[in-house]
């Protein structure tokens, strides 16, 4: 969500953030939430594929050869702090593509860091003890009150083998360029972007890069072979440039990873920054003009197979 470089923006763009919080919180609650572009029906994809559905923000559904994943899943109308009965925070611009009892029994959560947008407590409580976690480093201690029993953090340079019926897959983290606190205080925490890749099926790999603004960190993810598809975030970056990526930069640095395929999030789904609602995403569009085919999905609720 907002960034620590807050205190050093000018006090007029000060001032118009606290006025969209205002509204946020209390005009914004009569407005109503649009449904997603499409419903995805896990229940119909193959285990013998890779399948990928954006539900909204930086949650992703990943079907890894049979190993279901969900990335920073936030399913709930509102984020940010919970009180007895509502939840001070900004509203959804857009629907979840799935409800959580849509979801198909989710094998493992990936938590990219400790903002409320990406670390949902409210969504992670509705999860039992047969779904593993893993997550950035100083944060699992936020998991104490959920049903969780497997957690595992991971710094920068670490990683683990995740074993399912369906098989197993290295999950490793590397350095993005964000930030970690939750709240003002705790900036001791970590903040990943991972790497996953399967140990069957042809050693297919994706990139979930969470939030990070421009760095040079994703060449290095070369060295582990060609990556298929980078899902990476794309919105956020007015005012907050120092800690969110253009999607120009999102595409740079997928780029620079080798990525074949795109996929864009962290944008139409919560009013968050300045840029208007569509303007992320038409611009990654327009820098992508010339190989369309890269874009694995534009709205949520589209689903992505990919291709042999």
């Amino acid at each position: 969500m907002e960034s620590p470089e807050q205190p050093t923006l000018h006090s007029s763009r000060v001032r118009r953030w606290l006025g969209h919080l205002f509204r946020e919180w209390t005009i914004e609650s009569w407005r109503p939430i649009a449904p997603a572009f499409a419903k995805p029906e896990p229940l119909k994809w193959s285990d013998a594929q890779v399948t990928l559905a954006w539900l909204g923000h930086a949650t992703v559904l990943i079907n890894f050869f049979g190993m279901k994943i969900l990335t920073d899943p936030v399913l709930f109308p509102r984020i940010g702090i919970r009180l007895p009965g509502f939840t001070i925070g900004p509203k959804r611009l857009t629907a979840p593509a799935l409800e959580f009892h849509e979801l198909p029994k989710i094998d493992l959560v990936l938590l990219s860091h400790a903002h409320f947008d990406h670390f949902d407590l409210r969504t992670l409580r509705c999860f039992d003890e047969n779904t593993s976690v893993i997550t950035a480093r100083a944060t699992s201690d936020l998991l104490r009150r959920t049903r969780f029993r497997d957690v595992t953090e991971l710094d920068w340079g670490e990683a683990k083998i995740f074993t399912t019926a369906a098989g197993k897959i290295d999950i490793s983290a590397f350095p993005v360029k964000h930030w970690g606190a939750r709240k003002r205080r705790d900036d001791y925490r970590g903040y990943n972007g991972y790497l996953l890749e399967s140990r069957n099926g042809g050693r297919r790999r994706i990139i979930f890069a969470g939030d990070t603004a421009m760095t040079d960190n994703f060449a290095e993810l070369r060295r582990h072979g060609e990556i298929d598809i980078a899902i990476m975030s794309i919105g956020a970056y007015n005012p907050w440039i120092r800690s969110h990526c253009t999607p120009e930069q999102a595409i740079e640095m997928a780029n620079d990873a080798g990525a074949r395929f795109i996929m864009p999030v962290h944008h139409q789904t919560f009013r968050l920054s300045f840029e208007p609602l569509r303007e992320p995403i038409e611009r990654f569009k327009a820098a992508l003009s010339k190989t369309p085919e890269r874009i694995a999905l534009r709205e949520i609720g589209e689903t992505f197979v990919l291709p042999v």
